[in-house]
């Protein structure tokens, strides 16, 4: 059944449900940005496999909001599909609640399924139907009586996450977690969010590729702590450390049913976000809800040593990796056929071989020529793409480890580039030190500091359609808050010990696309009488293609960095290195 075929189907459902426009996004209801392929409902109906957006159908329209990542993806995924694309950041275009509101009539009834929309979408989509005079029905899941080979739910078991890694235990963790309720006056603390869960009771699962997280629920009071999890996922060991920590394990069916039964008039504090409409719904209308950022969010963004120095060593094997990748790739290329997923599939096999390795931590991006362009390309999608001595390769990649999470990106220079590519190259490379370099006030944000990298690309009328860089896990998800390098605003200050990225970009529809990513750990620098002052600490280890460098177009400040950089990435990397593979990384980390 092609898309086509599934809207009709979906818009048979809609007229015998007395639906007028069903709204379809792939969300689980833990409102995860990856999800397990059970809950892919908006790929399936629409083809677009992008991992942010929604879809809309009506009687005789049907339309797919994303933002800038994914507008080449989604214009030739969408092709012939009979489904619009609305370019969601652009100006002067609407929000798909926007166009709904526009296009219905008073009177109609808008679909959607309560369990994978998060509280405050549904509020938000609730008070403006109720303006044009439309009806919600938050309870209706249609996709079930289409996907009729819908994928099952994972019933892979949960493991413990060793506190040699942790470096906490879960009972000092629902310790810091109570000591923050009291400051808020909250009785209780409902999370849905996974890898808040699997942070906080130190387990880890399989239940999303390339995330390490487990279907569950927690409730948390001032007496007890329960964990919501499908039993038969929980083995012995994993309910023995929970129960050594005071957590008592509940089925995971039961979160509605335990909901039902708090204490009316008392204050649970939730995060809208990450709360679905149907958990939000269970609560007593009689309690206080405090719908507020997860505090288990703001705690686990703050690694703690043994973190730390475990990240660190996870940093420099995951760097071995890929230098070992570099040197078979510059070694081979040109020699033997290598294609975007082979070189995909040695990456994964140069992580494999080190300590601790579990999985990639996404889905690697490997990228020849105008595919790079398309920020979240899937070379499986164009399985004969051969790379040749020319041009450039981006990879975007990363690695799951007992002790870390790591995500690095790389563009090589494969061959003969042109002027404007090499231009292009230089440019990201200013940008990204730029922001490696920043020495800021304590208290800053990463939306004070986003520019800092966007400048250089700015002064010559260029930009990228995405954020900077993003929060990164412990052994959890890719992704992580509060903090992250975005124009959008964002009040979470950088904060010593935290993990981002850093990966600006120029992609040009139809001919390249160029990231260079690295690690940050947020460190302390100066105290002053002016304040605290901070910076980042490079922990990524990997050589920067000196062959797409201008130098012209560097200062003297930014070669010294890339010079110093390069010099720790070598008396790092080297000692693990064969006598091939460690002359190869000298020369690529040559003073410029």
């Amino acid at each position: 059944m092609d898309v086509k075929a599934r809207i009709q189907k979906l818009r048979e459902l809609m007229a015998e449900n007395g639906i007028d426009a069903y709204i379809v996004s792939n969300s689980d209801p833990h409102q995860s940005e990856y999800m397990a392929e059970h809950w892919k409902v908006r790929s399936w109906i629409s083809g677009f496999t992008g991992s942010n957006g929604t879809v809309v159908v009506t009687k005789d329209d049907a339309g797919l909001w994303t933002d800038g990542r994914y507008y080449i993806q989604a214009e030739k995924q969408l092709s012939g599909s009979g489904i619009r694309l609305f370019k969601a950041a652009e100006p002067n275009v609407p929000s798909y609640v926007e166009w709904i509101s526009d296009t219905l009539k008073e009177g109609s009834y808008v679909g959607f399924d309560g369990w994978v929309f998060s509280t405050n979408i549904a509020k938000e989509m609730e008070k403006n139907f109720k303006q044009k005079g439309m009806e919600i029905n938050k309870d209706i899941n249609l996709l079930d009586h289409i996907w009729e080979d819908r994928p099952k739910v994972s019933t892979k078991p949960a493991f413990n996450h060793d506190g040699k890694f942790a470096g906490k235990t879960t009972l000092e963790k629902l310790t810091e977690v109570r000591r923050e309720m009291k400051k808020k006056s909250v009785d209780y603390y409902l999370i849905s969010s996974l890898d808040d869960i699997a942070w906080l009771f130190n387990i880890r699962g399989s239940d999303v590729r390339n995330n390490p997280v487990v279907a569950s629920y927690a409730l948390i009071s001032m007496e007890y702590a329960y964990l919501f999890i499908d039993t038969k996922k929980a083995p012995q060991e994993v309910q023995k450390s929970l129960e050594d920590n005071k957590v008592e394990v509940k089925d995971y069916e039961n979160i509605l049913l335990e909901l039902r039964k708090l204490d009316n008039n008392k204050r649970i504090l939730l995060d809208p976000n990450r709360t679905s409409i149907k958990v939000y719904c269970a609560i007593p209308s009689n309690c206080v809800k405090i719908e507020e950022t997860d505090i288990t969010t703001n705690l686990k963004a703050l690694k703690n040593d043994i973190e730390i120095e475990s990240l660190k060593r996870c940093q420099v094997r995951d760097g071995v990796a890929m230098v070992k990748f570099l040197y078979w790739l510059y070694s081979n290329i040109g020699k033997e056929r290598i294609t975007e997923t082979s070189s995909t599939e040695k990456l994964e096999g140069f992580r494999r071989e080190q300590e601790y390795f579990v999985e990639p931590s996404f889905n690697t991006i490997a990228a020849y020529k105008d595919h790079a362009a398309m920020m979240h390309y899937n070379a499986y999608e164009n399985e004969k793409c051969e790379l040749k001595a020319e041009g450039l390769f981006l990879v975007d990649s990363g690695g799951q480890y007992f002790d870390g999470t790591t995500d690095i990106t790389r563009t090589m220079v494969l061959g003969s580039i042109s002027k404007e590519e090499k231009e292009d190259f230089t440019l990201v490379l200013k940008a990204h030190i730029a922001l490696c370099k920043a020495k800021f006030l304590y208290g800053a944000t990463g939306s004070n500091l986003d520019i800092l990298a966007r400048q250089p690309l700015w002064e010559r009328g260029i930009d990228y359609k995405c954020g900077t860089g993003h929060g990164v896990g412990f052994f959890l998800n890719v992704h992580e808050g509060p903090q992250r390098f975005h124009q959008i605003q964002n009040n979470a200050r950088l904060e010593k010990g935290m993990i981002i990225t850093n990966e600006p970009g120029i992609y040009r529809e139809d001919k390249h696309g160029i990231r260079t990513e690295n690690t940050l750990l947020v460190v302390e620098d100066e105290l002053t009488e002016f304040g605290q002052f901070m910076k980042f600490e490079v922990i990524s280890l990997c050589p920067i293609d000196l062959e797409g460098i201008d130098t012209n177009l560097l200062t003297e400040k930014e070669i010294e960095w890339l010079n110093e950089y390069h010099k720790n990435v070598y008396t790092t990397v080297s000692p693990y290195l064969n006598q091939q593979e460690d002359a190869w990384l000298k020369n690529a980390t040559r003073e410029l």
